[in-house]
């Protein structure tokens, strides 16, 4: 795992200082401090370092509710992801700059979407699983757009507003499902 780490490290801190079309496998060893044979054993090439990057991430943030035992009302860490998006507001802007942006948000969707079905099965919301499935990749959608918007705005809303404003989106739907 630290040497997993130490790559994706490694990757993120280039992607800061130049496009990700220029950066080399061979730039991330250097970094690193890792061995060629050693990051093939992890990853087929700098495109699945990075995704495995996002997926560890994504996991991480998607069980945060989960791990932390919050509220079933809470669907989605809506404040703790903007917080943490606002902290690495840099990185961010090198996402966009590399093209990468589209599958961060398509495996995010994802996640995210599993994350609040689950917690939707977890809340008891009487919905069948169709139709809970629907509604769970519909609120991710909404989550990412909001995102998007947040972001666009300069961040300003504080992220724990941002939080309570999804969630009331979020319910005021699920509430007048027919």
């Amino acid at each position: 795992m630290q040497t997993r780490n130490r790559l994706g490290d490694a990757l993120v801190a280039l992607m800061q200082e130049k496009p990700f079309e220029e950066i080399t496998v061979q730039h991330v060893l250097e970094r690193a401090g890792v061995g060629r044979s050693t990051f093939y054993v992890h990853y087929r090439d700098k495109n699945d370092l990075f995704l495995s990057d996002v997926e560890d991430f994504l996991e991480l943030m998607s069980n945060v509710l989960r791990r932390h035992q919050a509220s079933p009302k809470r669907l989605l860490p809506v404040e703790e992801f903007f917080t943490h998006i606002r902290e690495v507001r840099d990185f961010h802007a090198a996402l966009v700059r590399s093209g990468k942006m589209n599958d961060v948000m398509s495996l995010a969707r994802g996640f995210f979407a599993r994350s609040i079905e689950e917690r939707l099965q977890s809340a008891g919301v009487a919905i069948e699983p169709t139709s809970r499935a629907a509604h769970a990749q519909a609120l991710a959608g909404s989550f990412l757009s909001l995102l998007e918007w947040w972001i666009d705005k300069g961040m300003k809303p504080d992220p724990r507003e941002m939080d309570t404003l999804f969630h009331q989106l979020a319910w005021r739907g699920l509430s007048n499902r027919t």
